[in-house]
């Protein structure tokens, strides 16, 4: 049976994960608080002011900052505040509305010399700061994740994909062939809306934040590069880890 085997979300585009036990899915949103903020980058396009979404090369990230890919982080959902931890810089509790500066202190010795700096803490009113231009929930297959690791030689994080749902249960690349189709998962459907493409952050380790895989490497050598999906929920509903998840 092809079920749930995990949620996260990522409440800064980036800059951590957060495991969470259920969750309610809204009607053509994202995930609740998942990249509700993103971080501008010196160089970033005036578009990228928090007005709506903007594309993410405006944003620093984990394919141009691996540092970035071994923060985690825990959401306060009522005081409106988000607590990163990274192993080389502590832990910061803020607001991302009110305490940038404190935030964007905390995460300066992350960023490589010779990128483009963090220089502001940004968010999309309407919409989280997806990868995609339209308000997603990305999805991955846990067998693909350990098809890919057999090949590389080593185990792959599942934490390097930076989805919202895990499932597990399935055959590995089943998931190739679901575009058009709908995911069921509790009370809520998503539809099934584009393969997920992939970029260099994920060949870092999210517990090191070191580049210690060639996942596009592997990915190409099988034709391709793309690993998960992104969803539209199209029927509100509460999911949770366990749940039974379903292709119709």
């Amino acid at each position: 049976m092809t079920r749930v085997a995990a949620i996260w979300r990522h409440p800064i585009k980036a800059h951590g994960f957060e495991a969470l036990e259920r969750v309610h899915l809204a009607e053509g949103t994202t995930l609740p608080w998942d990249r509700r903020w993103a971080v501008a980058h010196e160089a970033a396009a005036p578009e990228a002011d928090g007005r709506g979404w903007a594309p993410c090369a405006n944003f620093s990230r984990g394919a141009k900052a691996p540092q970035l890919m071994a923060i985690s982080a825990t959401s306060d959902l009522e005081a409106g505040k988000v607590t990163l931890r990274h192993p080389e810089r502590g832990e910061l509790t803020f607001d991302p509305d009110a305490d940038a500066g404190a935030f964007l202190e905390w995460v300066r010795p992350l960023m490589p010399e010779g990128r483009a700096q963090s220089a502001a803490v940004v968010r999309a009113p309407d919409q989280g700061m997806t990868d995609s231009d339209f308000a997603s929930i990305s999805i991955i297959n846990l067998a693909s994740g350990a098809d890919l690791g057999a090949q590389l030689g080593q185990d792959l994080s599942p934490l390097r994909w930076r989805a919202n749902i895990h499932l597990d249960g399935l055959e590995p690349w089943a998931e190739r062939g679901w575009v058009g189709r709908i995911l069921r998962i509790g009370g809520a459907e998503l539809e099934l809306r584009e393969e997920i493409t992939r970029c260099r952050a994920t060949t870092a380790n999210p517990e090191t934040g070191a580049r210690d895989a060639d996942t596009l490497g592997a990915l190409k050598a099988l034709g391709h590069q793309e690993f998960g999906l992104y969803g539209v929920v199209t029927r509100g509903g509460q999911i949770a880890v366990g749940d039974a998840a379903e292709v119709i």
